[in-house]
């Protein structure tokens, strides 16, 4: 005997229309929020480290002597303090670099 009753459609996937979203899992919803926070914790250490960056500039900007092995020179104090900054920070890179290289596997 064969069935009258008509089945249901089955759904067009070929019109490439997108499904309804599916629900958000609690695991899902919690990763998100945390990477929102990690987001805004960001944004607020960045925003200190230039108030910081700030401060240190208008209260060192006097001028001060450098000795060098041969001579010397004047320069604003917060020119060498960015400066410093800078080489060290350029140093720690290129130290990550070397050391990355030589004890990396053979190939």
């Amino acid at each position: 005997m064969a069935s009258t009753q008509a089945s249901a459609p089955l759904p067009d996937t070929s019109s490439g229309r997108a499904s309804a979203p599916t629900p958000e899992s609690r695991a899902e919803r919690f990763a998100r929020h945390g990477r929102r926070v990690r987001l805004y914790t960001w944004a607020v250490v960045f925003t200190a480290l230039l108030a910081v960056l700030v401060v240190l500039i208008s209260a060192n900007t006097r001028s001060v002597k450098l000795d060098w092995a041969i001579g010397s020179t004047h320069a604003s104090l917060v020119w060498i303090i960015l400066a410093a900054a800078v080489i060290g920070w350029l140093l720690g890179i290129t130290t990550a670099v070397v050391f990355r290289r030589r004890t990396r596997q053979p190939r």
